[in-house]
């Protein structure tokens, strides 16, 4: 697809009038897709390039010290370091450095830009991903200690052509939460044998539930509902405990990890934030619906989250205790976490 020159013009003018807006908002506004804004400015400081990860992320290492962006509808995600320890692959690809550490799904992927935008601040320059239907799956923002010299080399060697196909699917609409009451024995019974969190997406799929339609369903021990304003109250006693924790965000495309303690919090609006040189957070705390404390088994003892919805049932973001292969204790969030439920969860 190639933007006619009416809709570009529309949404320069659109531009103009809001220059403080930004770009998903204006889409927003708008009623068009997030990569159409960009799109529209081909040309003029954005270029299209591949957005295969297997092709994109081992170039960005070279770029250094970045800014690595992931959100949904209502949770944004940065944190800031190095691209390094990428693995690639058809299905699933990762990202496994200290400071930017993604699960990535490749087939939504699909339509890459470069950003140059100039500013009263000076220009900002950006890796920008979005899937199939135009809406963003992940970006990459440099910052003062970038290397401009391999952003302009990985630009040159993965432009595509500005004319290239540009067709935007349909948006997926969100699904009912899927309910298996016949199957319910058989889920406490295959819950109970996890041995990783990694099985569980296999085991409720093969069983006809989505995550939320299990948790509403298994009951304690192994979920329990929590208040909907429960994912600030973790934040705040990991903040005031000194819990270093993982906060998860993610979107079809992309899963956006931090790990580690919090420090500055704070609430803005209609958004509670975490605002750490390092790692920021922003999530609308009013669009949350459901929160859920959940237990699953492994084999280095149980895995407790808090895991938040909103009103369609996605899931909005997850907070785990951090764990690594040399410290496996996650007893104080264990015990934080299950605090919030009125008592602790035997």
């Amino acid at each position: 697809m190639i933007l006619s020159p009416d809709r570009a013009a529309a949404i320069a003018t659109a531009r103009a009038e809001k220059p403080k807006m930004r770009e998903r908002d204006l889409a927003d506004v708008l009623g068009i897709r997030e990569a159409e804004i960009l799109a529209a400015d081909l040309g003029h400081g954005v270029r299209r390039i591949i957005a295969d990860p297997d092709q994109l992320l081992p170039r960005v290492a070279a770029l250094g010290d970045v800014m690595a962006l992931t959100r949904n509808d209502f949770c944004v995600h940065e944190r800031r370091g190095q691209y390094t320890d990428f693995h690639a692959g058809a299905h699933a690809a990762m990202v496994l450095g200290p400071d930017i550490d993604l699960r990535i799904f490749p087939r939504h992927w699909v339509h890459g830009f470069a950003v140059e935008r100039t500013g009263a601040d000076g220009t900002r320059r950006s890796l920008q991903v979005f899937d199939a239907a135009g809406d963003a799956v992940h970006k990459i923002y440099l910052g003062p200690d970038s290397d401009l010299a391999a952003f302009d080399a990985l630009v040159t060697d993965l432009a595509v052509a500005d004319d290239a196909p540009f067709d935007l699917a349909p948006r997926a609409l969100p699904e009912p939460v899927r309910v298996n009451d016949a199957k319910l024995g058989e889920l406490r019974s295959a819950w109970e044998k996890m041995t990783d969190t990694h099985q569980f997406l296999a085991l409720t799929s093969r069983l006809k539930f989505d995550r939320l339609g299990a948790y509403r369903s298994i009951g304690a021990p192994w979920a329990v509902p929590l208040p909907v304003n429960a994912v600030e109250q973790a934040l705040g006693q990991a903040r005031a405990q000194g819990v270093p924790i993982m906060v998860f965000v993610g979107n079809r495309g992309c899963i956006q990890i931090h790990s580690g303690p919090v420090a500055r919090l704070g609430p803005m609006g209609p958004w509670f934030n975490v605002l750490d040189p390092r790692f920021n957070l922003h999530l609308r705390a009013d669009k949350v619906a459901e929160v859920w404390l959940v237990r699953k088994p492994t084999k280095r003892g149980d895995a407790i989250s808090v895991e938040a919805f909103d009103k369609d049932g996605r899931l909005i973001l997850q907070i785990f205790g951090k764990r690594s292969e040399a410290a496996t204790d996650t007893g104080a969030w264990d015990a934080l976490a299950e605090a919030l439920a009125g008592e602790v969860v035997a």
